[in-house]
């Protein structure tokens, strides 16, 4: 039987695409990959509501970077 795949709703994969960028701003500031990897599932639920606050990507880096 064929294995179904999980559809992720429109918010979920903006809130995925965001993070990504936020990875690279974080590893632009001198965190290694794994690092910043790291520090995203770790504070997932305020990087969550720095996603539904508005803050960019870069703002969002900047903030966990301080």
């Amino acid at each position: 039987m064929a294995k179904k795949e999980e559809v992720l709703d429109p918010d979920t994969l903006a809130l995925i695409q965001w993070c990504t960028e936020v990875e690279g701003f974080l590893v632009a500031g001198g965190a290694t990959l794994t690092q910043a990897q790291d520090h995203i599932e770790d504070e997932v639920d305020w990087f969550t509501d720095q996603f539904y606050d508005g803050l960019t990507p870069e703002q969002a880096a900047k903030e966990a970077l301080a």
